[in-house]
Order: structure tokens, then sequence, then C-alpha cells
């Protein structure tokens, strides 16, 4: 049985490249999402987020009638899901927040029909796949699903998590291997022939429970290993030894690897993930929790490096220090806000020193709503001119291209102007 058509389901940072991956194959995708302003941007052949390359590529499939966008649910052949899994209360706890998953669900549940196929791509803690089905079961009770019917099930159900770079998302989309799991043999066998449509890399099949941990175990790897550099960049500090160069000549190792440190660990998925894993493992999630602790602490450590510049300047002057921040973003040269220790550091400040913050991101023309009023966005030569410390907190390509500053207060946390060798 052949796919006619896909419904994307959330046209965010993922949907919006995983469709037009799609629709550049020749597939007719129907892009599913509640924000009428991205689905009216996305009609008329823009995108609403930053990716190389993808506003050229919605362009054409726009215009080729492959690609169109609405805010009303729509019968389709396969139905991939990929909204937001945040946690449920924001800054108090860490347990999963399936909310947006379940809107999805029940959204599309009214135009199935039997032999639909329904992906859930977001990140998702292990059992959500199969809580989703029930969902749908719920909503559809002339329907059979696999939790009841197994193969004979009239609607397959799959995981299917991304595992792309953002700033890399069409490349990747097409080249990298999928983990497919299915909730039974069936349900994979049948994801995998919507993947192959796109997807040049291998597409592996397994249950849908081990689809969910891969991801999750993936960023948790990154999570530890990132961790592991955060924790030297403090112990360096303590010992006034230059991080960066004792990064590379230990890394001068055969089997030795290190990563490169930061103000912290931003994005959707490595500062979110591990969380899934300690929420439904916490006795056994030892190290997991441990990384993402000292992950989470480092903005702290940043902070006190820029109260400590900033106490010194007022040793030597009668005048507010005034502070620049570099970079806004989770990770260079992208526009992706999404957990960002460095916007996190950056509302901070404007809280501690009212008046006394400046930023400089190239990849935003308009500062988010925590820091609306409270600061403004400068080029880096404005913010030069006027600032006493400045504070590098994302290494975008712009930052790299700079000479280090001169007659002010440093604070790199990436290496990008310290770090280099003499």
């Amino acid at each position: 049985m052949k796919f006619d058509s896909i419904c994307m389901v959330g046209l965010g940072y993922i949907g919006l490249p995983t469709a037009v991956v799609f629709a550049l194959r020749g597939v007719k995708v129907i892009g599913l999402d509640v924000n009428e302003r991205a689905v009216d941007s996305i009609n008329r052949g823009q995108t609403h987020i930053v990716e190389p390359g993808l506003e050229d590529a919605l362009r054409r499939t726009v215009s080729a009638g492959h690609l169109r966008a609405t805010t009303t649910p729509e019968a389709a052949d396969a139905f991939l899901i990929a909204v937001p899994t945040p946690f449920i209360d924001e800054g108090e706890g860490h347990d999963p927040d399936l909310s947006f998953v379940e809107s999805a669900a029940r959204s599309i549940a009214p135009v199935l029909k039997k032999g639909d196929l329904v992906i859930l791509e977001s990140t998702s803690p292990v059992g959500a796949t199969e809580q989703m089905a029930g969902w749908l079961a719920e909503m559809r009770p002339d329907l059979s699903f696999p939790q009841t019917e197994g193969e004979a099930s009239d609607i397959r159900i799959a995981h299917c998590p991304e595992r792309i770079l953002p700033g890399h998302a069409l490349r990747e989309l097409v080249s990298n291997d999928r983990i497919i799991g299915g909730m039974t043999p069936a349900c994979a066998s049948r994801a995998r022939q919507l993947y192959k449509l796109a997807v040049e890399g291998d597409c592996i099949e397994t249950d849908c429970r081990t689809a969910e941990m891969a991801k999750l175990t993936e960023n948790s790897f990154r999570d530890v290993n990132i961790a592991f550099a955060n924790e030297l960049s403090v112990i360096c500090d303590r010992l006034d030894i230059n991080v960066w160069e004792l990064i590379r000549l230990a890394n001068r190792h055969p089997r030795v690897n290190i990563l490169q440190p930061g103000p912290g660990v931003g994005g959707h998925c490595i500062a979110v993930d591990p969380w899934f894993i300690v929420s439904q493992a916490p006795e056994e999630a030892r190290i997991i929790r441990a990384a993402r602790e000292i992950n989470d602490a480092k903005p702290d450590w940043v902070l006190a490096r820029i109260h400590q510049a900033v106490a010194e300047h007022a040793a030597t002057s009668d005048q507010p220090a005034r502070i620049a921040c570099f970079g806004l973003a989770f990770k260079p040269n992208i526009d992706d806000l999404r957990e960002s220790p460095a916007l996190s550091i950056a509302t901070r400040l404007t809280e501690l020193y009212p008046g006394q913050v400046d930023v400089v991101e190239p990849f935003v023309r308009e500062l988010p709503p925590a820091l609306d009023g409270k600061t403004r966005l400068m080029s880096a030569s404005e913010a030069l001119s006027a600032c006493d410390i400045v504070v590098l907190l994302v290494d975008h390509d712009d930052f790299k291209a700079m000479p280090a500053p001169s007659g002010t207060r440093i604070i790199d946390t990436r290496g990008v102007w310290t770090g280099r060798p003499s």
C-alpha cells in the first residue's frame, strides 16, 4: 500500500524540515499546526524559523503544490507528530509533559481511517507511544489498535525519534540512520516503508520502547560528556589552568576525546531528555542525574564570574559597569533559543543589573519576551564601544572572526578568544 498523502503535525524546528523533505520527493504533505501566523507564512513559501536552505526548499514545494499548511486536521495516509514535550512544571520539576502529544492525538483521531499509520516523532519518555495509542483508541472505538489487536489492528503505530543537528536539518533528515520502533513488527515495517521514501540512511526496526529509550540514551551520553568538560573547566579555573589548552593537550591521546566546555547546556534535546530517564528510574540513573546537575549549575558559575568582574570594575570606577552579552542561542549559527543557558544568563543579568546590560545576537531580529524592554539588541561594534565587561556566551562564526576585544574585561565561556593558541 503506497502513501498518497502525509500529515505533519507540528511545524516547528523538526516538523517543518521533515514536511519539506517528504514534499521534495513529490509526496503530498499537509502541514498541521495551531499557530495561524506560522501556517500563513508557510503557505506563502516563507519560513518562521532559521534553517539553512529551508526557505528555498519550502518555496519550491509550496509552488509545486506538494506542501500546504492548515490549522484544521485532514485525512491522510500517515500522520507524523512532532510537538513539544517539555516538563510539567517548568523550573519546579522534571517530569515530562505529554499534553501536547495528547492534544495532537485527539485532534487527528476524528480523521483516521482503516490502514492509516501514526508515528510519534517527539522525543518522549518510555511508554509515551503506547499512551498515545490509548488516547487514539479512546477517541475512535470503531477502529482497532495494536495494544488490543496486535498485528491485525486497523491502525499502525510507531515511534521514530528525530536525531538531527540544527543548522543541518535538510541534509541529516535524509542521510542519518533512523530508529523505527513499532508497537508490533507490522507497525515498524509500515513506518519503515514511509521513511524510505525520503531517508537514504539505514532504517532499523525495533520495538517502540527501545526506540524511545534510544533517543534518550543518545542525548544522555552527550550530556554526560559535556558535564565532564564543564566540571573540568571549573576545576581548572580554581587551579589557574587554561582549560582550552589542557583539553587540546589531553586530546592528543589516541583514545581521549574531551568535548568543549561552555556556559551550560541548552536546546530541546540534551538539556531535557536525560531528565526523562531520571524521572522514570530515579534510583538507578545516578550518573545521568549528576551530569544534569553539573550542566544546570554552570550558568550560576558564569554569573559568579560576572559578579566578580563587576566588583573589580566598581573598585576602579565610579560609573556602573556596562555588560555586553555576546550570543543568546543555545548553539552557534542558529536562532534557536530553547533552553538556552546564554538566554538564561542574559535574562538574570538584566534583573541583577537593570539598565547596564546590552545584547549582541546576529541571528535574531528582535529580543525574546524574557528580555523585551529590559535591554537593547546591538551590533558587536556598538556593544564593544560602550561596554566594560564582555561576556562571550555563544561561539557564533561572526564572533570567532573578530579579534579579541581590548580594553575590557573578558569572560569567555566558549574559548573563542581566551582559548586561542598563542
